[in-house]
């Protein structure tokens, strides 16, 4: 029996593609709300027998999280064989410790509550600060899809000279992998944080930049203070206009906005999340993280 995809309405597009990828059927998934707000969830019924793929990013969470165990456990209820989660944006993995007293550590509750939902979980490079590995955090199978060959391949086609730069110390991981499968050189910002909207930035090596074109890649963009700062940064050091390349572009308010018109050139993300700056895709390496936990699964290996 073929998979089966469930997506969430923001998700169709990716989801989609993935599904023909995998040779996977797109199951039907229907969501509403009542008047006062509570969801309602409708997913076609000829589950039985089937490994069902719940798809949903997890860009607010908040109003995804409680639908989405919806529909994971009624697809247990349908006869699925096995449910599991392609989560190209993981949320939660901001607060990964307690850095007041009685604050919750939001990652891992998250994970727990994912673990009671699906059996497996592929997601996109999620952020990793204190926890080392995602298997760390997780009790259920992950995989985690790297976005670097996919980032390096368009940098390469699309960006004359490019030189590489982390907007902070955080970014150095994804900003290294990126270079390397590029083969280019790169620099990492020195951030220096002074409230929730207010960032400074410094060049370690600003010479090196002036015959290059700055390519400024982040994981995830929320404020985009981070870029923003650097952005200005560049600008005031008389370098050519940056282009920004994002992993997770969730540009929370006028955030896109506020970035371009800091002095960015080209703002261009994956399609972890449903965008207008898409312009990289990532629905084959999802599909393949996606195949060998099927795979699993057909093996009898699943937990």
């Amino acid at each position: 029996m073929k998979p089966i995809v469930l997506s969430f309405p923001d998700d169709a597009g990716l989801a989609g593609s993935v599904s023909r990828e995998l040779q996977a059927r797109l199951g039907s998934l229907e969501w509403r709300h009542f008047p006062d707000g509570e969801s309602l969830l409708r997913i076609e019924e000829t589950l039985a027998g089937a490994d069902v793929v719940v798809f949903a990013s997890l860009d607010g969470a908040d109003r995804k999280a409680l639908p989405l165990r919806f529909v994971a456990d009624t697809a247990r209820e349908l006869g699925a064989r096995s449910v599991g989660l392609a989560a190209p944006y993981l949320a939660y993995m901001r607060q990964d410790a307690r850095f007041r007293p009685g604050e919750a550590i939001a990652a891992r509750v998250f994970a727990r509550f994912l673990e009671q939902s699906v059996d497996w979980l592929v997601t996109v490079d999620p952020h990793l600060h204190r926890i080392a590995a995602l298997e760390d955090l997780y009790r259920i199978p992950v995989a985690c899809v790297e976005s670097a060959p996919e980032l390096a391949e368009w940098i390469r086609r699309e960006v004359r000279d490019p030189v590489l730069i982390g907007p902070d110390e955080e970014s150095a991981q994804w900003v290294a992998d990126i270079a390397g499968a590029a083969r280019i050189p790169y620099q990492v910002l020195h951030k220096q944080r002074r409230g929730d909207r207010q960032v400074e930035v410094s060049a370690p090596d600003p010479e090196r930049l002036r015959d290059a074109t700055p390519v400024l890649v982040d994981d995830i963009v929320s404020t985009g203070r981070t870029l923003i700062a650097a952005a200005e940064h560049l600008r005031r050091l008389g370098l050519p206009p940056p282009v920004c390349v994002v992993i997770h572009p969730l540009f929370s308010d006028n955030a896109h906005e506020l970035l371009k018109r800091a002095g960015v050139e080209r703002i261009v993300s994956t399609d972890s999340i449903r965008h207008p700056s898409n312009g990289i895709g990532l629905a084959r390496p999802i599909a393949r993280a996606v195949a060998g936990q099927l795979a699993r699964i057909e093996r009898g290996t699943e937990p």
